[in-house]
């Protein structure tokens, strides 16, 4: 989220900073940067109530595409579709390998010669929409998902400001 917020500039505006964790450290720097930030945990109200009172934020909030940053919820089939081809994320595998959890352990256990990471498109099916832009990752010698995951996370921190910008522009 920082680095989407930092790369903005002129490509696009960050209308809302929204979590489903209140307690969440990035909303703070948010607020610290004059950005408007929305929170609430759908715990006890039901993703349903959830998804209402957040479709409500981002709309009232401006927002024209949303770009997930470290958001591990699974979006109902009815938010995607209300926001259909407005929603992107950033995934931690060379998809379509690796959907869902633990990307870089099996790319490990894979033998695979690169890990890295894709922008996506988000659709109803996990980590199933059109990929937007990749980059690639060595696995060295030694590595550890933690050891991956490090590295993979710099190249996130790269590619996902330039894919967000490129998207928005269409």
């Amino acid at each position: 989220m920082m680095s989407l917020v930092a790369a903005a500039h002129d490509a696009y505006e960050v209308a809302l900073i929204a979590s489903d964790k209140p307690d969440a450290a990035g909303l703070g720097w948010a607020k610290a940067q004059g950005l408007a930030t929305w929170a609430l945990s759908p715990k006890g109200i039901g993703k349903p109530a959830y998804e209402a009172a957040l479709d409500a934020a981002l709309r009232e909030a401006g927002v024209g595409t949303i770009a997930l940053a470290g958001y591990m919820r699974l979006l109902s089939d009815d938010f995607v579709t209300r926001w259909r081809g407005r929603i992107i994320n950033i995934h931690p595998s060379l998809l379509p390998k690796y959907k869902g959890l633990d990307t870089h352990a099996r790319a490990i256990e894979a033998g695979d010669s690169h890990g890295g990471c894709s922008v996506h498109v988000v659709t109803e099916e996990l980590d199933g929409g059109a990929v937007l832009g990749q980059a690639e990752v060595a696995i060295e010698p030694g590595d550890t998902a933690e050891t991956l995951a490090a590295r993979v996370l710099i190249a996130e921190h790269r590619l996902y400001p330039r894919v967000l910008a490129d998207f928005v522009k269409r």
